[in-house]
């Protein structure tokens, strides 16, 4: 049992270091320092007391992803409501369960009590992710003059959608609004690459540019959690 839980323990320490994009090192001195190697990277880099039920949880997801799905599947089957339908929705979205995620949301739709605008803008997202362009362009116009809508996450997600339907001008349009210093590096990234497959150059590397200088002033979290967007950013310039 002891050796389960250790075992359990590494791949969750491994699982935090890819995850946050921590220095690889701590890798190693997980694997091959086990309980020493844990007991620190969880001291140094994961562990308060206002997070230990949330690590334990984490763990537990990892191991047997799909266990708090069927904790709310059976909550949902006890008791019908709005928000425990919710809940299991998002649970499906976290382990990218978009075909199950997308129904329920569908569902809460129902439910006209309720402004449903997250509701949407999830569906927007898992149907994206699904591949299924059509449907999340068709959910994104009910609501793509409100107020939670514009300038968001949301409204870049329907913008990428309208370019896998060749509707290039109105992409560009409403993924540019991502275009935010000081945030959405992820996808502002996306947005450069967009730019530089339609020859927009001078556009794409105004923002990589951007990206970069900002990227001098991150704190040291932010930095190890957008690593792998800075190191591509600077891949682009160098080849510039």
């Amino acid at each position: 049992m002891v050796y389960y839980l250790i075992l359990a323990i590494q791949f969750f320490c491994v699982y935090h270091v890819f995850k946050h994009k921590n220095e690889y090192y701590w890798v190693f001195l997980i694997i091959f320092v086990p309980v020493i190697g844990c007991a620190v990277y969880l001291i140094s880099n994961v562990y308060n007391k206002r997070d230990a039920e949330k690590v334990a949880s984490d763990i537990t997801s990892i191991i047997n992803p799909t266990k708090k799905v069927r904790d709310l599947e059976s909550k949902l089957q006890f008791s019908d409501t709005y928000q425990n339908r919710l809940n299991l929705a998002d649970a499906y979205f976290e382990i990218s369960d978009y075909s199950n995620a997308s129904l329920h949301y569908e569902q809460l739709l129902e439910d006209k009590s309720q402004s449903n605008i997250f509701v949407k803008k999830k569906l927007l997202e898992s149907y994206y992710y699904a591949q299924e362009y059509e449907k999340a362009i068709e959910i994104a116009e009910t609501i793509k003059d409100h107020q939670e809508f514009v300038n968001t996450i949301s409204q870049f997600t329907y913008g990428l959608c309208l370019e896998k339907l060749n509707r290039i001008d109105e992409a560009e349009t409403n993924m540019k609004v991502i275009n935010q210093r000081y945030s959405h590096y992820n996808e502002r990234l996306v947005l450069a690459e967009f730019l530089l497959s339609q020859q927009k150059n001078d556009a794409a590397y105004d923002i990589l540019n951007d990206i970069n200088a900002e990227s001098q002033h991150m704190t040291k979290p932010n930095r190890r959690i957008y690593r792998a967007t800075i190191n591509k950013v600077k891949d682009y310039l160098s080849k510039a």
